[in-house]
């Protein structure tokens, strides 16, 4: 384990980076849906146990946080992340996406060492 030293000889912090960010594609479209059929709930991301890989990314929508959430803001937007996801998303990115075929939030995670071919699962 390797410790840096400030110059008062005492112990300095790394920072870590974001739990989760949100691309600005997100953010519009988690602000239309909280502003429709979701208003006065909250979307909750959590990491379960499916698919070849290993883990999945699930969403939830909730009516209030839940004991040990980890609460992020963005942009005026609200996302809550299950306590036992936070090892698994630091760093991550979510994003929205459209295309002729799909749509949907898609994750760029850091941690990720590889996916099944179908997209649907990961393992770190």
């Amino acid at each position: 384990m390797t410790t840096t030293l400030n110059p008062s000889g005492t112990a300095q912090r790394r920072s870590l980076p974001p739990l989760l960010s949100l691309s600005e594609a997100a953010v519009a479209r988690l602000r239309r849906l909280y502003e429709s059929g979701e208003q006065g709930r909250l979307l909750r991301v959590s990491v379960g146990t499916k698919g070849c890989s290993g883990l999945s990314y699930q969403m939830n929508w909730v009516d209030a946080p839940g004991a040990g959430d980890e609460v992020i803001t963005e942009d005026g937007i609200t996302v809550l992340i299950d306590r036992q996801a936070t090892l698994f998303l630091i760093g991550t990115i979510m994003d929205y996406r459209e295309s002729a075929l799909e749509s949907g939030f898609v994750f760029s995670n850091p941690n990720e060492k590889g996916r099944c071919g179908c997209g649907e699962s990961f393992h770190v």
